[in-house]
């Protein structure tokens, strides 16, 4: 089902389907909910699936100058508490969707049951990583998304994705494409100020679950494997035939991490 929900000025886009506890989808950047569509309805088989389009995103709105990594958090408990879901639920985030996965153990921990991080990252942009993002964004908001395919595919996929999967391909670039370049720039600079995650490492408490793709060059599985192992009790699943687009690129074994991960509580 998919649903327009209107909190304060803003319409968030969602789509649900299934029953069981709650799985929160949150997509990476800059896409939006349909980068989950190939493990929504295996996903929606046991849990109530609700994957969102972040603030400026898909078809929600809601655009602002800068959308910092707390702005999206503080978004999904809103969105949450506009649904009428008070269970705890389990969270999956993406990429800037970790990102917001760390905020929303800082902000909203008493949201969550679990936590499953997909190719992210827990340090900051460094400075050279931070001008460049805050270029990108004047760069989008002049001339538009027509050329960030071309620039982030190959970052984004596998190799053996690029040449051997073209509908993953397509389908990538038609999800980048379409994005409002307001939402894509105020991101950037909301990721270019995020802060370094690793001193709340240890102080997780919930189930952890972190998921690399095998080729991912954006965040590696040495440096996902390495922030894993100071979550106590986090558990680190290495995807093959991936990079940094897990759910796109081998949807049938992220389903194989994540459903055994989400059971193991209930």
């Amino acid at each position: 089902m998919d649903q327009t929900l209107q909190i304060g000025d803003t319409s968030f886009h969602v789509r649900t389907a299934g029953e069981g506890s709650p799985l929160v989808l949150v997509h990476g950047f800059p896409l939006d909910h349909h980068m989950y569509d190939a493990v929504f309805e295996p996903l929606a088989e046991q849990h109530q699936v609700i994957a969102i389009d972040l603030r400026g995103f898909g078809q929600s709105d809601g655009y602002r100058e800068i959308v910092p990594m707390e702005m999206f958090a503080d978004d999904i408990a809103a969105i949450l508490d506009a649904m009428e879901i008070n269970e705890q639920v389990n969270f999956a985030g993406l990429s800037m969707g970790g990102y917001i996965g760390w905020q929303m153990w800082q902000r909203h921990r008493d949201r969550l049951s679990r936590l499953i991080l997909l190719d992210t990252r827990a340090i900051a942009d460094d400075e050279v990583q931070s001008r460049a993002r805050r270029m990108a964004a004047e760069a989008v908001l002049s001339a538009g998304m027509e050329d960030v395919p071309v620039n982030m595919l190959p970052k984004l996929l596998a190799p053996s994705t690029m040449s051997d999967k073209p509908d993953v391909v397509t389908a990538m670039t038609e999800m980048i494409l379409r994005q409002d370049p307001r939402g894509v720039a105020a991101a950037q600079r909301g990721m270019a100020q995020r802060p370094n995650v690793e001193s709340w490492l240890p102080e997780i408490t919930i189930p952890t679950l972190v998921i690399s793709g095998e080729h991912d060059v954006i965040s590696t599985p040495q440096e996902m494997q390495g922030f894993a192992a100071q979550i106590p009790g986090a558990q680190f699943v290495e995807i093959p035939d991936a990079g940094h687009m897990v759910p796109m690129e081998n949807p049938a074994a992220m389903c194989e991490a994540v459903l055994p991960f989400c059971r193991d509580l209930e």
